[in-house]
C-alpha cells in the first residue's frame, strides 16, 4: 500500500503520521509531501527518516491513498490531479465536503456508501465529526427534527499559529496574532470567516454537514461557533428535539453501545467530559445528558473530543482503513 501525506508538516499532518503508526497502518511505501518551502527537509515516521517531496513528485508516484490536510485551496488544484492517476484521495479541509459529487464520510456512520470509483472522498468539519457521533444512533432511534448547538473550540482548530498566540499570551510575550483580540482570559464569538447570513463559515459547516452525512434534510442544525483558551479539544453544547421521546436511561444505553463514543455521565462524582481527558484520544466522549424541562422530546448533551484526532486525523485514517478491508483502493 503506497501512501502519501499531504500537507505532512501541518498540525493535523504531524498527528496523521502519529495515528498511522499508533495503528500500524499497511504502508509499503510512504511519501511525504509538503509545500514547496519544505521540500527536501526530513520527517521521521517509524524511526525512519523521509524527505519531504514536491506535490507533482507525490503525483507522478501514484500513490494508493493520499490523505490531504493541506487547506481548501491545494485540495481543489492538487485532489483532482492525483484522481487522474488512480489515487483515492482523504481530504481534511472543507473543499470537498458538500459537493454533491463527492462523499462525505464518517466511517461509523456510512463508510457503507463508498465504492471503488469515489477518488475523492470528503473528511467532515472537527465540530461536525463528534456531534453526529453523538446523534446518529439516537436520530435512527427517535428522529430528530431541530439540533441547536454551541461549539467551545480549541485554538489548535485554526492551527500552529494561534497555539503559538495563546502560548505568548501565557508568558507575556507580543508575538503574531491569529485572531483579531487577544485569546488568553477570553472567548471569541468568531470561527473561521463571517457570510452574508451572519453566520461564520465554521456554523453553517455544523449546519449543512450533518444533513449530508446522514443523507437527511428533514432536520436543522443552529449553530453558534466559539473559540475559547484551550490548547486542544472542542466542547458542545447540543439540544437537540426528537419527534419521539425518550427515556434518560435508554438515551445513555444507546450511547454506551455505540462503537466509537464513551459516555461521561455521573453528576454526584462530578464525571463529565472536558478536553484534558479527550487529549489524544480518539472516543467523543458523552456527558451532562439530561431531558430539556421547558419542551417535549428535547434532550441536551455536551460533547467532547480532540479535534485533531477524531475531529481530523483519526477520522481519515479509519476510511483508509475502511478502502482497504473493503478492497476499494
Amino acid at each position: 500500500m503506497k501512501v502519501a501525506v499531504v500537507g505532512a508538516t501541518g498540525m493535523v499532518g504531524e498527528v496523521m503520521l502519529k495515528v498511522l503508526a499508533e495503528r500500524n497502518f499497511p504502508i509499503t511505501e510512504l511519501f511525504l509531501v509538503a509545500s514547496e518551502r519544505s521540500v527536501g527537509k526530513t520527517l521521521r515516521y517509524k524511526n525512519q527518516d523521509y524527505s519531504i517531496i514536491s506535490m507533482a513528485d507525490a503525483v507522478a508516484a501514484k500513490p494508493d491513498i493520499a490523505i490531504f490536510s493541506a487547506g481548501g485551496d491545494t485540495s481543489l488544484e492538487w485532489a483532482p490531479k492525483f484522481a487522474e492517476v488512480g489515487t483515492t484521495v482523504i481530504d481534511n479541509s472543507s473543499a470537498w465536503r458538500m459537493d454533491p459529487g463527492k462523499k462525505l464520510i464518517v466511517p461509523e456512520i456510512n463508510a457503507h456508501e463508498l465504492v471503488a470509483s469515489d477518488k475523492i472522498i470528503a473528511n467532515p468539519n472537527c465540530s461536525t465529526i463528534q456531534m453526529v457521533m453523538a446523534l446518529a444512533p439516537l436520530h435512527k432511534k427517535y428522529k430528530m427534527r431541530r439540533v441547536v448547538v454551541s461549539t467551545y473550540q480549541s485554538v489548535s482548530g485554526t492551527g500552529v499559529k494561534a497555539v503559538r498566540q495563546l502560548e505568548n499570551e501565557i508568558a507575556g510575550i507580543k508575538g503574531e496574532m491569529a485572531y483579531p483580540y487577544p485569546i488568553g482570559r477570553n472567548a471569541l464569538p468568531h470561527c473561521d470567516v463571517f457570510m452574508e447570513n451572519g453566520y461564520t463559515k465554521e456554523e453553517m459547516k455544523l449546519a449543512r454537514e450533518p444533513q449530508k452525512i446522514l443523507n437527511d434534510r428533514t432536520f436543522s442544525v443552529s449553530a453558534t461557533a466559539v473559540r475559547i483558551p484551550t490548547a486542544g479539544g472542542h466542547s458542545e453544547a447540543v439540544n437537540v428535539e426528537f419527534e419521539n421521546d425518550f427515556t434518560i436511561n435508554e438515551v445513555r444505553q444507546i450511547l454506551n453501545d455505540t462503537d466509537g463514543v464513551t459516555v461521561q455521565d455521573n453528576p454526584d462524582t462530578n464525571t463529565y467530559p472536558m478536553p484534558i481527558y479527550a487529549h489524544n484520544k480518539d472516543e467523543v466522549f458523552v456527558g451532562r445528558i439530561r431531558r430539556d424541562e421547558t419542551q417535549p422530546n428535547t434532550l441536551n448533551m455536551w460533547i467532547v473530543s480532540d479535534n485533531l484526532r477524531k475531529g481530523a486525523a483519526t477520522n481519515a485514517v479509519q476510511i483508509a482503513e475502511y478502502l482497504i478491508s473493503k478492497q476499494l483502493a
